[in-house]
């Protein structure tokens, strides 16, 4: 294979998993920029928790026992975190 070719994605693109994990990604990403910075820490873990629960969704659909538990056990970890902070 040459090194010039592109990489073509596995997963099929426009589904209901496509844009969720898009999604997800997005809003994850832009909790990880809010991260440490001072007055935003209820936004970091709005943005998180959101993109957590999207991505286990994604989970769900792909019935990926793995990205299940990790997003399941972070998403309570989150969760905990943001009535903590809203307390």
């Amino acid at each position: 294979m040459s090194k010039s070719k592109l990489v073509k994605s596995v997963t099929p693109k426009y589904t209901l998993d496509w844009y969720l994990k898009w999604a997800a990604s997005i809003l994850v990403l832009t909790a990880m920029s809010m991260r440490g910075v001072e007055g935003y820490a209820i936004y970091d873990l709005s943005f998180s928790t959101l993109g957590i629960m999207l991505w286990l969704w994604v989970s769900l659909i792909w019935n990926d026992r793995a990205l299940i538990l990790l997003n399941g056990v972070g998403l309570i970890f989150l969760l905990k975190n943001l009535a903590l902070t809203m307390a």
